[in-house]
């Protein structure tokens, strides 16, 4: 799994554009939280070929809480942690939390 690290307001607006060709994937995560730890290691392996046209990108929360915020108000997605949020055509079709975060669901919406 190849991730984009999401580490400014900018990437974030990119993301989103990129959305419009692409499905996107931004995986929310706490370093300290074994919760986000266990959803984000089942998630990886749970990701294969069959997402190789997804971009999936990666908010690492506690060094990046304006990021988390700006997620929230561009998406209208509230804050959560774990969070998944899947974007296509510049918009949120799907997120998920803790342990309801599954890779299964992106392939469905991608297949």
């Amino acid at each position: 799994m190849n991730w984009k690290h999401l580490t400014s307001i900018d990437d974030l607006d990119t993301a989103i554009v990129s959305s419009e060709n692409r499905t996107v994937v931004l995986f929310k995560h706490s370093t300290r939280c074994s919760i986000s730890r266990m959803a984000l290691k089942m998630f990886e392996s749970d990701w294969d070929e069959s997402l190789a046209e997804v971009d999936a990108h990666f908010l690492d929360l506690l060094e990046h809480r304006d990021i988390s915020a700006a997620i929230a108000e561009k998406l209208g997605v509230s804050h959560q942690s774990p969070q998944m949020i899947v974007l296509q055509a510049g918009r949120s079709i799907h997120h998920a939390n803790h342990s309801s975060i599954d890779a299964a669901d992106v392939k469905k919406l991608v297949g």
